[in-house]
């Protein structure tokens, strides 16, 4: 179901822009290997706008658990304690116990 407005067609794309990025970026936090080593570099796409990515950069800096980095080359490499992103409900983290992972996710 889309609602077609010809008022903003322009900031319906930016809308799906920061989703899209949004969606990249917690995928890659999210990936089993980041969580292992807790870090992950993401890469600004040439589709990334600039507004796209200032949002979505600027909701990581606000999030407390992590620590990001600037690179020169336009990426940011976002870091995090273990303990800090387990304490989220919204960060899906691999358990350290003997309990199957279907268990300790309830979804």
């Amino acid at each position: 179901m889309s609602m077609h407005t010809n008022s903003a067609p322009q900031q319906r794309q930016a809308m799906s822009g920061v989703e899209r990025l949004s969606l990249r970026v917690s995928s890659m936090i999210n990936h089993p290997l980041a969580q292992t080593q807790r870090w992950v570099t993401v890469h600004r796409l040439d589709t990334d706008g600039d507004a796209e990515w200032e949002e979505v950069m600027g909701l990581l800096v606000e999030t407390p658990e992590l620590e990001l980095t600037f690179n020169d080359d336009e990426s940011v490499t976002v870091r995090w304690a273990r303990s800090s992103v387990e304490a989220r409900d919204d960060f899906i983290v691999e358990q350290d116990s003997d309990q199957p992972v279907e268990e300790a996710a309830p979804f």
